[in-house]
């Protein structure tokens, strides 16, 4: 019932139209229990009638019959129209709600989800949830009012008949029931089976180049046709459940016109009934069939959208690790000192600690080089200071300020970063550097290019700025990317900046240009990179190497080799040849 009611929330800014939607399924249903009314009246009264009279009749009936048809067909296209407008509004409100929700989530969110999941959830449980919110509402008040009216009409008829008749009804209820605890499990797995493919499916399209130079294509049909019979698997199941309950419902609905035929058979011999009320009560019995099967539709389209609204709400109701401060102050006129004060962090409570009591400060316009050893959490350091993750003990403040009583918007957009997977969006070279800075001019971004030295290879493009650079900017080399990725930092245009080892995959030719590019970047502005290549940062105003014990070593290139300790090994190293 909590599902429910916070499913029917959702409608709330369409009362209106659902008002409106649900009389016309009321107009549409009551018109369609009156057509046998309307033939029993011509079987037991017109029809004996003088011929002049029941001519005149039998045109009233006519006209009458007309204006029905009218109101049936005006009332079932708002219903298909305006009904579907309203299921498909609802969904673009879920939809932006569950995409608004995960852009709030934190990277410890996304580190414990796939993607096609969340891919899954958005598109496919939530196009169910559509269909389930236009017809359902519908299905119910069109069953209801055919049931209800038939009973009433019919007891009116033959109380006797009309009894043995909705003596199935709790029988119906019952099964219905109880296959509905067996289809809602069924469709949950049902929706977590497709989740499944689309992770396995963007895993294997995202690596197809990895793919292919291993010439693991048969692995990666291998692995589908696995997840692809484990869904087939969960759709007979699903299949098994329903078929069961239509066959439960197929036989109940047989015995129900078995009972009128002989019930209606001894009540005409016993003169308890014309054979004209029979007839009504056939006609009446197709009415009574059709909201049965209709509310079994409904049972079965049910569970699909309700499967789908509790995946739905998993989403919402997990609430983002890293949220603003009610007073949360926005940031101005940063200068860009930055401070770490006795910085502890690990990614839960079941891991170990990644660092623990760092104490770092970069003044304003420092330019410090973090390095040391693979996964002693260089990376994640750096990571601490935009708040990608909160730290488990300790204070990042900036300006002297700590950046957990700042928005996180205002944080962001006055730091620059950097990485070694530079992530392009499919578009154009234009687009890609102007998301820096949504507002900016052509020029602007164009000026930005040229700072980034990719000026150049832009206009040697097809299209110049408007040219398709492809999914990821798979169009370009790694320099490009970077240079790209560069320029778009030039744009933003912020005081502190975080280079996380962008240059470690690139050639030695792209290195150096890349190199200058982000010397430029950096002037005058508080810098930390993260480097894999140590002669990219031999001209660092400080180097910080971390090891598993925190910070071992601070210095100069030349201060820490004198040291002869673990920044001099590294570098041994790199270059002892």
């Amino acid at each position: 019932m909590k599902n429910i009611k916070r499913f029917i929330s959702y409608y709330k800014p369409f009362k209106a139209l659902i008002i409106a939607d649900l009389f016309c399924a009321f107009i549409a249903s009551l018109v369609a229990l009156t057509y046998p009314l309307i033939i029993r009246r011509i079987t037991t009264q017109v029809i004996y009638l003088p011929k002049q009279e029941s001519i005149k009749q039998l045109w009233i009936i006519i006209a009458v019959f007309l204006v029905l048809i009218l109101a049936e067909y005006l009332s079932n296209y708002f219903i298909n129209y305006f009904g579907h407008v309203t299921g498909a509004k609802i969904e673009y409100n879920m939809r932006k709600e569950l995409f608004g929700h995960l852009q709030k989530q934190s990277f410890s969110f996304f580190d414990n989800q796939k993607v096609g999941q969340l891919m899954s959830r958005i598109s496919n449980d939530l196009n169910e949830i559509t269909e389930l919110s236009h017809h359902g509402p519908e299905d119910v008040i069109i069953s209801l009012v055919r049931i209800l009216g038939s009973f009433f009409i019919l007891i009116f008829i033959s109380p006797v008949l009309t009894l043995m008749l909705f003596a199935s009804v709790p029988v119906i209820l019952v099964i219905a029931y109880f296959s509905n605890i067996k289809m809602s499990k069924a469709y949950k797995r049902n929706r977590e089976a497709v989740g499944d493919i689309n992770s396995q499916l963007e895993d294997s399209l995202s690596g197809i180049r990895v793919v292919k130079s291993f010439a693991n294509e048969e692995i990666e049909m291998e692995k589908f046709n696995k997840g692809n019979s484990a869904f087939v698997q969960c759709k007979k199941n699903a299949y098994r459940v329903m078929s069961d309950f239509s066959g439960q419902m197929g036989i109940l609905l047989s015995l129900i016109n078995l009972i009128v035929a002989a019930g209606g058979g001894y009540l005409i011999v016993t003169g308890n009934i014309q054979i004209a009320d029979l007839l009504t009560f056939i006609i009446y019995i197709n009415l009574l069939i059709s909201p049965v099967q209709q509310l079994i539709r409904f049972t079965e389209q049910y569970q699909y959208g309700m499967a789908g609204f509790k995946r739905f709400i998993e989403i919402i109701d997990t609430e983002p690790q890293i949220v603003d401060q009610e007073n949360a102050i926005v940031m101005k006129d940063v200068k860009g000192k930055i401070q770490l004060k006795d910085v502890s962090f690990s990614y839960s409570e079941d891991t170990k600690t990644v660092f623990k009591d760092i104490n770092l400060v970069a003044d304003e316009g420092d330019y410090i080089a973090i390095v040391g050893p693979s996964g002693v959490g260089k990376t994640t350091l750096c990571c601490l200071i935009p708040r990608f993750y909160d730290v488990t003990d300790g204070q990042v403040l900036i300006d002297g300020i700590d950046i957990r009583e700042v928005t996180q918007e205002s944080l962001r957009k006055n730091i620059g970063i950097v990485q070694q997977d530079v992530y392009l969006f499919g578009g154009t070279v234009i687009e890609n550097i102007g998301y820096g800075k949504p507002e900016a001019t052509r020029e602007e971004i164009i000026e930005a290019a040229k700072n980034a030295g990719a000026h150049e290879f832009i206009m040697k493009l097809p299209e110049g700025y408007e040219s398709y650079i492809g999914q990821r900017g798979i169009k370009l080399s790694g320099g490009q990317k970077q240079r790209l990725s560069i320029a778009r930092v030039f744009l933003k245009n912020p005081p502190i900046l975080i280079f996380d080892e962008a240059t470690s995959s690139l050639d030695n030719e792209s290195e150096v240009i890349v190199q200058e590019s982000f010397e430029r970047l950096a002037k005058n502005r508080t810098t930390f990179v993260i480097a894999h290549r140590l002669s990219t940062i031999k001209n660092a105003r400080r180097i910080i190497v971390l090891t598993e014990e925190g910070i071992s070593e601070d210095g100069t290139h030349e201060e820490l080799m004198k040291l002869n300790g673990v920044y001099a090994r590294l570098y041994d190293l790199q270059f002892r040849e």
